[in-house]
């Protein structure tokens, strides 16, 4: 089904307007979420329209099989966001009353929080996702908790992207348990992984170690920094680490730069890489890894890039942290430890970095892994059919 305007309507098919602040040209877990889940919709019948940040300049709009209405926001959590998204949705509430409203990120539900108080902004059905972090968030503060109360009360359904998150979701919103369905992420639609070829004997002299995320303390890179440097020199010495992702605002780069600075391994930042050159990326890499941090009320609800990571075989190390363990699974896609402990994650990656049949037997079940879930049956498991009656 080719992509319409915004302002086309057919009354045979159901409107579906998913917002979200995280879209394209954003690269993180959400905005694959967000957009994966759009694509997922329009196949089983739904009429699909993203609302989503305005464009920065100079980049052009991806072709996609839905309508995308660009809003006048930057798609950050400030005020000013929140402001303005609230404004958008009720400048069009008459679109949104004959329609399902899915927010599948907190950016909008911070603005749902005081728009559900009006009732000119009533959604025919409000469906929600939650990632994990949120869910702390929202219920640190008696205030915000009090609200999402009621806007849970309202939703039809409420989705969770982890067993992890559920638990997390009925611990502190118990009342929503009646209507919380699983929802995981799968591989992007889009991604073609390919098995890198075998090197030649002698033509690659060192092992690379990759992590793919944001700079963020949150992410954890500087716990593995940390725990490289304490790998035997011999170790040391056969190995590079490599960083994809954009830098952060709380000047962590600048902890991971004094942190890297007596390293005797070959550290690379490679900054923000399009989706397109990423792959070449990981087929070069040998182990992926991505040691995630409690970080104030942040935390790893899933984490789509260790499916990704799998799919190219790579070998994950991990923090047992959040819902990663239903990501990573310990001893056969990859090899988990707690938090904190610098000794076990320096011996998972010697381990790995000793035992190439090891990485080869990791990387072969995390491809096998990460085709297990699908967008489709989340998709299904949280709309239903377009056609069948609504839950309510």
């Amino acid at each position: 089904m080719p992509p319409q305007s915004p302002d086309y309507c057919d009354r045979s098919v159901k409107p579906l307007v998913l917002v979200t602040h995280e879209f394209f040209p954003h690269h993180g877990g959400i905005a694959i979420y967000a957009a994966e889940m759009a694509k997922a919709a329009q196949e089983m019948g739904y009429e699909v329209e993203v609302w989503a940040p305005a464009l920065p300049a100079g980049i052009v709009e991806t072709q996609r099989p839905f309508a995308i209405r660009r809003l006048p926001l930057a798609g950050d959590h400030s005020l000013v966001s929140q402001w303005r998204m609230a404004r958008e949705l009720m400048a069009h509430r008459s679109r949104l009353r004959a329609a399902t409203l899915y927010i599948p990120e907190p950016g909008p539900l911070l603005a749902m929080l005081l728009l559900q108080y009006f009732d000119a902004l009533q959604a025919t059905r409000l469906v929600l996702t939650f990632h994990g972090s949120e869910i702390q968030r929202l219920a640190s503060r008696p205030l915000l908790r009090w609200s999402t109360n009621h806007l849970l009360k309202k939703a039809a359904k409420v989705s969770v992207v982890s067993s992890y998150a559920l638990d997390l979701l009925i611990k502190h919103f118990p009342t929503s348990s009646a209507k919380a369905v699983l929802t995981p992420g799968a591989l992007r639609t889009d991604l073609a992984p390919q098995q890198a070829p075998a090197a030649p004997a002698g033509t690659k002299n060192r092992i690379i170690i990759l992590t793919v995320a944001r700079i963020n303390p949150r992410k954890g890179q500087l716990q593995v920094i940390t725990a490289l440097k304490a790998l035997p020199p011999a170790q040391q010495l056969r190995i590079e680490y490599w960083l994809v992702g954009s830098h952060s605002k709380e000047n962590y780069d600048l902890a991971l730069d004094a942190a890297a600075g007596d390293a005797a391994f070959h550290i690379k930042f490679l900054g923000d890489i399009s989706d397109e050159k990423l792959g070449h990326i990981y087929q070069q890499a040998d182990i992926f890894a991505m040691t995630s941090m409690p970080h104030k009320h942040s935390v790893e609800g899933f984490g789509l890039v260790y499916l990704e990571a799998g799919a190219h075989g790579l070998p994950v190390v991990a923090h047992d942290i959040g819902g990663v363990a239903e990501a990573v699974l310990h001893g056969e896609t990859g090899l988990l430890v707690k938090p904190g402990d610098t000794i076990a994650l320096t011996e998972a990656f010697s381990k790995l970095i000793a035992d190439a049949s090891l990485r080869r037997r990791l990387g072969a079940a995390g491809r096998l892994r990460a085709l297990k879930n699908s967008w489709r049956h989340s998709a299904e498991s949280l709309f239903g059919q377009p056609g069948s009656k609504p839950a309510r």
